[in-house]
């Protein structure tokens, strides 16, 4: 469990707090609400949110390594394998191993694979990338500004919270 000290909610003014929550229960909704069409999508075609994630980024992206894949959704290769086991033995895609370096494995929509991503007329990252596309650039431009500012302090709460404190 990650152990964070944050200051107390009266450390807040009222305006502040309510900002705060606020940002938080849009950023909780933004969320579900991807994974909730995800799965939505997913389930009608026999697939599961990871494999239809796979499946659509293969077909906009074109092949990519097993590495890259686990980069772009944000899992670990030992987790992106096993879907990627799965989409194989249902035929969706093919490990194909690189000419120019061999220990590279590249991950290939086959013809049911191509056919299927086809079938799906709108991912749910693409409503996403529509309601974004909407914006005014300089709107755009501040939201990616916070987004990657929140991502880095993310990861910097979490890595020092995960990093061993001496006793004193």
């Amino acid at each position: 469990m990650i152990s964070l000290s944050t200051p107390p909610r009266s450390a807040f003014s009222d305006g502040v707090q309510r900002d705060i929550d606020k940002i938080v229960e849009t950023t909780v909704y933004l969320y579900t609400e991807s994974r909730r069409l995800t799965k939505e999508v997913a389930r009608a075609r026999n697939l599961t949110g990871p494999q239809l994630t796979v499946v659509k980024m293969l077909q906009h992206l074109g092949d990519l390594s097993l590495s890259e894949l686990s980069e772009r959704i944000r899992a670990g290769n030992s987790t992106v394998s096993g879907i990627i086991d799965r989409m194989e033995r249902e035929e969706l895609v093919r490990r194909v191993r690189s000419k120019e370096d061999r220990r590279v494995v590249h991950i290939k929509l086959t013809e049911k694979g191509r056919s299927l991503a086809a079938s799906v007329p709108i991912a749910p990252m693409e409503i996403f990338q529509a309601a974004i596309a909407s914006l005014e650039a300089e709107e755009m431009a501040t939201v990616l500004r916070i987004l990657l500012k929140l991502a880095g302090r993310i990861d910097e709460l979490v890595q020092a919270s995960n990093t061993p404190q001496s006793e004193p």
